[in-house]
């Protein structure tokens, strides 16, 4: 299932989610020029530098000496992709629930929580795979944060999805509780398979999408119980 749009208006600009976005389109140009005018091991090394690798930053705990520096690749490696495919569906996610979120919040609640949801998506992952020396990369969990946070916030939104059956593709509106539900869902099973698999090391950092999830549904029941609920226009 791919998402295309939702039907949810916002009251204001989201000013925060585009300026997200932008910043992952900027590094995401940068470092392809790297690849492209010094080689390869230019760009690898920019991720290898600014990505999370979950190795160094246990060590860094371990040993106390460059924490600072490994807790920094935290937020960096938000903003980094290894491809157009995983930047244009993290910015593609973003873009139809995070506007929704940031007008919930404001810009600068909204901020303050995509940073933190990443950052605890991120330490999800590390806690799983402590000894992982391949950097992790992508916004995927600070966005699973905000997905989970719409998700508990306008469950009954709509969301516009191409549906693949067989060879057959089709364009039907999901109710946003079962569209993202069914995301969660498969994440958590995908995470849970890869519990003592060999591949622990590499691959798509499920439990960051695991935990950033389970961190913004719990913020959404929060926000939930402290406001009034908002009509959701349809």
């Amino acid at each position: 299932m791919i998402p295309l749009r939702d039907a949810n208006p916002v009251r204001r600009t989201p000013i925060v989610t585009i300026a997200i976005i932008a910043a992952c389109v900027v590094v995401f140009a940068y470092s392809l020029g790297l690849d492209s005018t010094s080689g390869s091991a230019s760009g690898n090394g920019f991720i290898e530098r600014y990505g999370l690798v979950p190795g160094r930053l246990t060590a860094a705990i371990e040993s106390g000496r460059g924490l600072g520096e490994q807790l920094l690749t935290i937020l960096t490696s938000m903003f980094l992709h290894g491809s157009l495919l995983h930047i244009g569906g993290n910015m593609l996610y973003l873009w139809i629930f995070g506007d929704n979120v940031e007008d919930r919040l404001g810009h600068f609640g909204y901020l303050v929580f995509y940073l933190a949801s990443g950052a605890t998506a991120a330490l999800g992952q590390v806690a799983v795979s402590a000894g992982s020396t391949i950097p992790m990369i992508g916004a995927s969990g600070a966005i699973a944060g905000v997905m989970g946070a719409y998700f508990v916030l306008y469950p009954h939104s709509r969301v516009l999805t191409v549906v693949f059956l067989l060879f057959f593709m089709d364009m039907i509106e999901i109710p946003a509780i079962f569209f993202l539900g069914i995301w969660f869902v498969k994440e958590l099973f995908s995470g849970v398979g890869s519990l003592g698999a060999q591949s622990l090391n590499g691959g798509v950092a499920v439990w960051a999408h695991v935990v950033g999830f389970a961190v913004g549904a719990l913020c959404g029941l929060f926000w939930r119980v402290r406001e009034p609920p908002q009509r959701t226009w349809v």
